[in-house]
């Protein structure tokens, strides 16, 4: 759930209907609703430590559950064969009784290498949620002003982690935001939209996932056409920030006013030492 503030309202639906709660915590480590960290709210929740993600191992990830069955279930799954009683966080050895037998062995452990990178980063993790998040409300200022782009509004009991920032062109269609996100891209900054009919990077939309049963979900297909997305890095500086959101807000407007067709980032002023092409400085992380 990349909105932590979507997960107590969910809890309460899910418990009526009698489903479990699954928690996705790719983007949401170190968010909170309401006193709680992200990650509490599940039977179960499963956090990322890919490239990209809150902490940083390369690849990997973890999960986290109070729930001895299902930890004693992982454990099995992630390699311990029959050495699981050496495992640090293994529940009573009295749920393996049957558990053993059940579970095949899938040899998936994270090392001890990418554990020992990712410990020492815990420590600043609350520090780099606050860098996240000025970075995020820079640009959450600057496009919250342009006619026709909503922003998420932000109740107070959230907590949330800025480390990457959304929006929604309620009013436009496909060819419109096609016509953005190109007009963007030209300019260096990458924007993904969740309305391709195909899946592109890390924006495949359930329509696509023919490893699931085929939904029809209208409502949910009518917001995603028309989300956009973009990373918040924090090797991004303010600055970046800044010229970043000038740049979106720019092809925005030029997208509103001349319907879908955008006029080209190189007819502007220019934003960064190339004409008209944002110039990002590597590494320059500012505070």
């Amino acid at each position: 759930l990349v909105r932590i503030g979507l997960t107590a309202p969910l809890c309460g639906i899910l418990d009526r209907a009698g489903a479990v709660l699954i928690e996705d915590c790719a983007h949401t480590m170190g968010a909170i609703w309401n006193g709680a960290k992200s990650g509490n709210f599940g039977a179960v929740a499963c956090f990322s430590t890919q490239t990209y993600k809150h902490l940083n191992s390369g690849e990997g990830g973890l999960l986290t559950t109070n729930d001895p069955e299902i930890m004693a279930k992982a454990a099995i799954l992630s390699g311990s064969y029959m050495m699981y009683a050496k495992h640090s966080a293994r529940p009573d050895l009295a749920a393996f009784d049957e558990i053993r037998f059940q579970m095949p062995n899938c040899s998936c452990r994270m090392d001890n290498l990418r554990a020992a990178i990712l410990r020492p980063q815990l420590a600043g993790l609350d520090t780099n949620i606050a860098r996240w998040n000025r970075r995020y409300q820079i640009l959450e200022q600057a496009l919250s002003d342009v006619a026709g782009l909503r922003v998420p509004l932000r109740p107070h009991e959230e907590h949330f982690v800025g480390s990457s920032f959304q929006f929604l062109a309620p009013d436009w269609d496909a060819v419109r935001c096609r016509a953005f996100v190109d007009a963007c891209g030209t300019r260096g900054v990458e924007v993904k939209w969740f309305g391709d009919a195909n899946p592109v990077g890390f924006t495949s939309r359930y329509d696509s996932w023919s490893y699931a049963p085929k939904q029809s979900l209208p409502q949910t297909l009518s917001i995603l056409s028309r989300l956009m997305d973009i990373r918040v890095p924090l090797s991004f500086s303010q600055d970046d920030c800044r010229q970043i959101a000038e740049l979106i807000a720019t092809e925005f407007r030029a997208a509103q006013q001349s319907g879908n067709q955008p006029k080209s980032g190189r007819a502007r002023r220019s934003l960064g030492k190339r004409q008209g092409r944002i110039q990002m400085r590597p590494g320059a992380s500012g505070s």
